[in-house]
């Protein structure tokens, strides 16, 4: 079956990073990548009841500056014609661009979306931007992979996934992370960073749950001791020169201890690695 990906862009350098790492990610696979620009017509205030139309001239010249830019990307895309099993779409859509992925996501039954971190307009040390937040926050049906810009692809050897064991993750919310570690031979590194020696006993409950998900694939267990988890896990990427680090995004916790605000500023700072948000299936 082919796979359905979404790759959102504004035609920044990080969203056509973010392309490249997608097909090179799926270059054995048989793929639909779905190539979406939003647009909005300014001039139309917000709280105006009245919505531009095809046909009007601000609405035609915004879908126009959508559709030249999609066509510049495939364009770039036949020069780089590797892989057969790929076919590309482009869709150009007057909305804002979480909504847009919303709809698409269901009306194509998109599997991953892959995105850069940041857009045109963002400045050099907002690492994730607004978009990026939003969409891993509030896209809770289907995996999203942030690419940053400076990111080269190769082959992803090492992905880390940090926990703190108190959560009870179930084997379907980890299928795409077992699915990218065996496509490409990846060990999996759990990491558990902590002030305190022991596991409770829900603790060794979940570690042993993960075990047991993880028992296709290479992996090992690793504790970071009495350090911050924005620190701990940006110098435990660094060092090992890992490839990729993967959370399961809690509703309820996307900002809490394993995925915080200044886990999110630290990683993205200098990141280098794609971050992929997985999901809970309990909503």
């Amino acid at each position: 079956m082919k796979k359905k990906i979404l790759l959102p862009t504004d035609f920044s350098k990080n969203a056509w990073t973010a392309i490249c790492y997608a097909i090179e990610l799926y270059k054995s696979d048989e793929c639909e990548f779905y190539l979406l620009n939003t647009f909005d017509v300014s001039g139309y205030a917000l709280e105006s009841m009245m919505v531009p139309e095809p046909g009007e001239k601000l609405y035609d010249a915004a879908k126009e500056k959508s559709e030249k830019g999609l066509g510049k990307t495939l364009e770039r895309l036949a020069f780089r014609d590797e892989y057969p099993g790929h076919t590309f779409f482009a869709i150009s859509q007057m909305n804002s661009l979480l909504e847009a992925i919303k709809d698409i996501v269901d009306k194509k039954d998109i599997e991953m979306i892959i995105m850069g971190t940041k857009g045109t307009g963002n400045q050099r040390d907002v690492i994730f931007g607004s978009n990026a937040i939003s969409v891993m926050e509030k896209v809770r049906n289907c995996p999203v992979m942030m690419v940053p810009e400076e990111t080269l692809y190769r082959k992803p050897r090492e992905i880390v996934f940090p926990t703190d064991y108190k959560t009870h993750f179930k084997r379907r919310e980890l299928q795409y992370l077992v699915e990218i570690a065996q496509r490409n031979n990846a060990a999996i590194r759990v990491l558990y960073i902590t002030q305190d020696d022991t596991l409770s006993e829900e603790q060794k409950n979940n570690q042993d749950l993960l075990k047991e998900y993880f028992e296709e694939v290479p992996y090992t267990l690793h504790t970071l001791h009495n350090v911050d988890v924005a620190g701990g896990l940006s110098c435990f990427v660094e060092s090992r020169d890992s490839d990729m680090i993967t959370f399961v995004n809690h509703k309820h916790s996307f900002f809490g201890s394993v995925f915080s605000r200044p886990l999110v500023k630290n990683l993205g700072h200098h990141a280098t690695v794609p971050v992929l948000a997985l999901h809970d299936l309990k909503n």
